[in-house]
């Protein structure tokens, strides 16, 4: 048996879990693993089984959770134990696919005592470095689905490095949501109907500054470039927000509002973009001296040119693809999609093991 501890029962967690139970007797079959889990955190309690829950259990949390319910209201619910007391004597795969600060010790200390982890959560990542190291060192830590979710980005930067290449530059669109702005804007939007449709239709978070202030890319730039061997502390990536400092700490209904006031300036980079005779994106860009997280042009001929929507694109310009980058394009992010990087990431820790 593979033990699986996993925190986090948002929408990825839910449909992670749905994934496990659908391929779980495939994969026994395959590979002669059983991914079972012993326990299922989320933020107000923790489910465990003895050895292990049964596949009914688990439907029954879904349940629950989907009703809006909490593990809490369960009978046999933990609610007075931190989850990393929940280990099994034998070695498991702890799996954060959570949004919550704070889980980053605790993992390096499972990792310590000889468990595993897989996260879909980026902030373990980005704490200081000398947490990263202690979650990643060794190949302990897997984490695909924190960049590009079910994209193979990750994997696709360490195989060039393990393979001995070279990385020369990587230069990625990360946000679906900016994406999608930029598209709205080539082809005629306002910056401030582009914010304001984007809104409406649900590919803003609550809050549309949460995605305007590139605060999320700089989050993925500094996992890429820390995965390329740069020791940068956390603070070290600093994105460049599309609205001006003095809107940051209005309601959101006010925010929407007065867009118009940060409308002249990406209109003003958008026209001289254009008169460049390049495109205007929200792009990553890292070198061996830099990384960078913000609006730039770049040529009309460059793969991020031909980006439309919210997809994410990443091109790795290394010293084997040097000529023409080696590019990974695809839906960047997705409950379902997200779901199946992680569950990859689990498969792959399994085989491992």
């Amino acid at each position: 048996m593979t033990p699986i501890i996993q925190l986090g029962l948002g929408g990825v967690g839910r449909a992670l879990a749905r994934q496990i139970l659908a391929v779980a007797p495939a994969i026994r079959r395959r590979y002669g693993i059983d991914l079972r889990y012993v326990a299922v955190v989320d933020s107000r309690g923790a489910m465990a089984g003895d050895p292990a829950l049964s596949e009914g259990q688990v439907r029954h949390i879904l349940a629950v959770k989907e009703a809006g319910g909490g593990i809490d209201s369960l009978a046999g619910a933990i609610i007075d134990r931190h989850w990393i007391e929940l280990f099994p004597a034998a070695m498991a795969v702890v799996v954060d696919v959570t949004a919550a600060s704070g889980h980053a010790a605790p993992l390096a200390a499972a990792i310590s005592a000889g468990h595993r982890v897989v996260l879909a959560n980026k902030r373990p990542l980005c704490e200081g470095y000398d947490l990263f190291a202690a979650l990643t060192e060794r190949g302990a830590t897997r984490y695909e689905a924190t960049v590009g979710a079910g994209l193979p980005v990750i994997s696709t930067l360490q195989s060039l490095l393990d393979s001995g290449d070279e990385i020369v530059c990587i230069e990625a669109a990360l946000s679906g949501t900016l994406g999608f702005l930029m598209s709205e804007l080539e082809a005629g939007s306002s910056f401030t109907d582009a914010v304001r449709t984007a809104y409406r239709l649900g590919y803003t978070e609550p809050d549309p500054r949460d995605d305007l202030s590139g605060a999320d890319v700089a989050r993925k730039a500094l996992i890429l470039a820390r995965t390329c061997g740069k020791h940068l502390p956390a603070e070290a990536v600093i994105a460049e927000p599309l609205f001006p400092p003095h809107l940051a700490d209005v309601s959101v209904t006010e925010f929407l509002q007065r867009l118009g006031e940060a409308e002249e300036e990406v209109m003003n980079r958008l026209a001289a973009a254009r008169a460049n005779g390049n495109v205007l994106r929200y792009i990553t860009r890292i070198t061996p001296e830099s990384v960078e997280v913000g609006l730039r042009e770049v040529a009309a001929n460059h793969p991020l040119a031909s980006l439309r929507g919210p997809d994410n694109l990443i091109s790795f310009t290394t010293r084997r693809y040097h000529d023409r980058p080696l590019v990974v394009r695809g839906p960047g992010a997705g409950v379902e999609v997200t779901a199946a990087g992680v569950l990859g990431d689990i498969i792959a820790t399994a085989r491992e093991l």
